[in-house]
């Protein structure tokens, strides 16, 4: 089993994707100089907070998994944890 780390900052997804419900999912992140590409997506939760609805991911690129919020408002994204 991996150690996951928190991480919590504002991330860039360069590229989009669609899933199988032709819902947008990212395909490529740049973190702290490195590029990531995902190879597969696994869960997807949405959670309502008053008005406001985020979205929360995880992802695989084959080697680390990585957990990802979106606000669904403006494309902002957040590297909550990723494993080592």
């Amino acid at each position: 089993m991996s150690k996951s780390i928190t991480i919590n900052r504002p991330v860039a997804i360069t590229s989009m994707g669609f899933g199988r419900d032709m819902r947008a999912i990212p395909r490529r992140m740049e973190f702290d100089g490195q590029t990531y590409d995902f190879a597969d997506s696994g869960l997807r939760t949405v959670v309502r907070k008053g008005e406001r609805i985020l979205q929360f991911l995880m992802m695989s690129d084959g080697n680390r998994d990585f957990q990802l919020k979106s606000d669904n408002h403006g494309g902002s994204w957040t590297l909550v944890s990723m494993s080592m």
